[in-house]
């Protein structure tokens, strides 16, 4: 059962016990990301998040990391397009200890200046290794392809040229816009009672932050190709279809047809690409899902010279799964892999509050097992099929990087 309160000043509390672990997950989820940043501000999420490390009123940089070296537990954070995370897992022993240090951070940073100089040195690293892996960038630049000049196309990181023009005034002007009590939830889960929310909201409660926070524009989906010429030993290609928004009721139809298509090493494309052609090491599609839209991508990377053929694999592969169908044993199996994948998460404290916390900030609700089983139970044959004649259309976009940055041929731009 999750148990939610909410504070007087707007932040959400959601805390689910599961008294049969010894452990405890904390996170901070703020409902901003790449997505709501001013382009000229591209990055700053993400470089916010960094700094939440560096040092606060009572703690320096290694003090934080050594407040939860020294109890065996781990502390982290991640920035996505539309939500960023800060998040403990300890013993359940020191989860008021975790809830100290958290709120010690998310309050009382001090965004030095020598601590933020040395910071920006890391993250231009951090963008230049980024660069480094074509199997990784390409999805970004797939992410430009799709969504044109919508922030959603922005990466995460921001760039070396946004980067020089942070300041600490910067980022204590976007927490004031952002970082409001309403844009956020502390999502609790594992071995602590529901009297642990009351510690929670006297952590927050005295937070009293006007909200202004900025509107986004849906973004339209743009059948855009865009190649990169670079020496690399593969060609990586992407190819992305428009998908459904987080929270849609057709969404578990997707997930079923993705994990059919490339969401497993017994899919058509794993199986097709890789263990019938021999043409690929890694080739997979998922499915990114966002408030108001969501991309479709396949990827798949391969010789130069056998670039031609993937592509051509890779729609043969499309065209015979809208031709013929998804089949009963495939139905089958994906529905009770998908079952027990979830099944599966539910072990670990992390993934609980991380899909509690998810599902409060984006969605404002919660469904349960049961509720969830019975969706993908509900999938069928008509749903699946119905999907894939919807989204596999020639309106793609595409992105590769490649030694000669040259499409393939067959494909139509």
């Amino acid at each position: 059962m999750i148990n939610k309160v909410t504070c007087k000043n707007g932040v959400r509390v959601v805390l689910e016990n599961i008294p049969t672990v010894r452990s405890v997950a904390i996170g901070i989820w703020i409902g901003t990301g790449s997505r709501f940043e001013p382009k000229e501000l591209n990055g700053v999420s993400h470089f916010l998040e960094h700094m939440f490390f560096k040092g606060t009123d009572k703690r320096n940089a290694k003090e934080i990391a050594e407040s939860f070296d020294s109890i065996g537990g781990q502390v982290n954070a991640f920035t996505s397009k539309e939500y960023t995370c800060y998040y403990a897992k300890v013993l359940d022993d020191h989860a008021d200890y975790a809830l100290d240090v958290l709120s010690d951070m998310f309050f009382n940073s001090q965004f030095d200046a020598l601590e933020l100089a040395k910071e920006k040195n890391v993250v231009h690293e951090e963008i230049k290794m980024y660069e480094d892996t074509p199997d990784d960038i390409v999805h970004d630049i797939l992410s430009q392809a799709s969504y044109g000049d919508h922030e959603l196309a922005m990466p995460i990181l921001g760039t070396e040229e946004t980067l020089k023009g942070f300041s600490g005034d910067t980022l204590r002007e976007y927490m004031q816009t952002h970082y409001t009590p309403d844009n956020i939830v502390i999502s609790i889960a594992g071995n602590v009672d529901a009297s642990f929310m009351d510690k929670v909201e006297r952590a927050f409660e005295h937070w009293e932050t006007p909200s202004d926070k900025p509107k986004v524009d849906a973004p339209t989906f743009h059948p855009g190709h865009i190649a990169r010429k670079k020496e690399t030993e593969q060609a990586h290609l992407c190819l992305g279809y428009a998908g459904l928004p987080f929270g849609t009721d057709d969404i578990y139809s997707l997930i079923v047809m993705n994990n059919v298509l490339g969401g497993s090493m017994s899919s058509r494309l794993f199986q097709e690409v890789r263990e019938e052609q021999g043409l690929a090491y890694s080739v997979f599609s998922y499915h990114s899902a966002y408030q108001d839209s969501g991309l479709l991508t396949i990827y798949a990377g391969t010789a130069q010279n056998q670039l031609d053929r993937l592509y051509d694999t890779i729609q043969n592969t499309l065209n015979e799964f809208k031709r013929e169908g998804i089949t009963t044993k495939e139905l089958q199996n994906c529905k009770e892999q998908l079952k027990g994948n979830l099944m599966l998460s539910l072990e670990s404290t992390n993934s609980r509050m991380s899909r509690n916390g998810k599902n409060e900030l984006l969605l404002n609700q919660h469904r349960t097992l049961d509720d969830i089983i019975k969706n993908i139970e509900n999938v069928d044959h008509d749903k699946v099929n119905n999907m894939v004649q919807s989204m596999f259309t020639d309106d793609f976009s595409s992105s590769l990087i490649s030694p000669n940055g040259t499409f393939p041929v067959g494909m139509k731009k």
